[in-house]
């Protein structure tokens, strides 16, 4: 899922493309938006809130200013192009969930996980609930330690998650700056030896990022070398040569996934059996016999008409 640093940059690049601009047509596909129309309206801004963007357009026609929405999920992204140009094929039409058309430059959503319409003065509906934004202009480090705090049993790992603690983290930066502040991301926050310091180098990992593409926080940017353990369960901690790991933190079903190095980050171990782990994405194994079975599978194919 996109973070805070992407989402950030995604806000900058369609904010420059679409401030100050008037919309010449708009087409949401969204069950609950498919009659609206935002032609004629002139966007003012286009800003981040953690994870969310939020497109403000002005009022029209005695109508108040409006606010568009919009979560990128897992797999959501805003792209720009030239309007009138033939960018669009890039990406499945089918995926395409929202298209803003100004005289110079198109935005368009793709495979968006949210989108909403409301009053700009309504936002707080959508986004009030959220923590201390991490790239936000107001960022508040003393209320989010107290909000960090607030259930000194909780897991720091799952703490950090929710987004009414603090805005704009996910497994990626949970589970590198548990690593860098050498603790478990199974500790619970109320045993953190400086609650300070984390969130302090997360606020420095995310602004580090939010002017890349690639999120790095080894300060290596050759392949493989970006990051310490984010998807490298089965794989050599780079720091300690000990094997680094992965496995559920939170409560069912809203789990998410940790990664750590057991020897870098000592504390509470997690739930995981212990088993060898192959790294994220890392074709399974086969089980035994599987293969003399697939052999077999593919004999019968391979005999049959061609």
């Amino acid at each position: 899922m996109p973070e805070g640093d992407v989402v950030w940059r995604t806000a900058q690049r369609l904010h420059r493309a679409l401030a100050g601009r008037e919309v010449l047509s708009c087409d949401l596909r969204w069950p609950s938006l498919a009659t609206a129309d935002l032609s004629g309206r002139r966007v003012l801004e286009v800003v981040s809130a953690g994870k969310h963007l939020l497109t403000r357009l002005g009022a029209a026609d005695g109508e108040p200013a409006l606010t568009l929405h919009s979560h990128l999920r897992m797999e959501g992204s805003w792209y720009v192009e030239r309007t009138g140009s033939n960018g669009r094929g890039r990406r499945s039409a089918s995926g395409v969930r929202a298209v803003l058309t100004t005289p110079e430059w198109t935005a368009v959503g793709h495979e968006l996980g949210m989108l909403d319409l409301v009053p700009t003065a309504a936002e707080a509906g959508l986004v009030g609930h959220l923590g201390p934004d991490l790239l936000g202009p107001g960022w508040d480090a003393a209320e989010a330690r107290r909000r960090l705090l607030a259930v000194p049993q909780r897991h720091l790992g799952e703490a950090l998650l929710d987004q009414r603690v603090l805005a704009g983290v996910g497994t990626f930066y949970m589970a590198e700056a548990c690593f860098l502040a050498g603790v478990s991301p199974w500790t619970p926050v109320g045993e953190l030896p400086s609650p300070d310091r984390l969130l302090t180098l997360l606020h420095r990992l995310l602004h580090a990022n939010k002017d890349r593409t690639g999120q790095v926080t080894t300060g290596d940017l050759r392949r493989g070398r970006q990051n310490f353990v984010h998807a490298r369960s089965g794989l050599p901690c780079l720091r300690c040569g000990g094997t680094v790991r992965v496995a559920p933190i939170g409560p069912a079903p809203r789990d998410r996934t940790a990664f750590y190095c057991p020897r870098c980050q000592p504390g509470p171990a997690p739930t995981d059996d212990g088993r060898p782990q192959q790294p994220l994405g890392a074709a399974p194994r086969p089980r035994p016999g599987a293969a003399r079975a697939s052999r077999r599978h593919t004999g019968v194919m391979r005999d049959g008409p061609r």
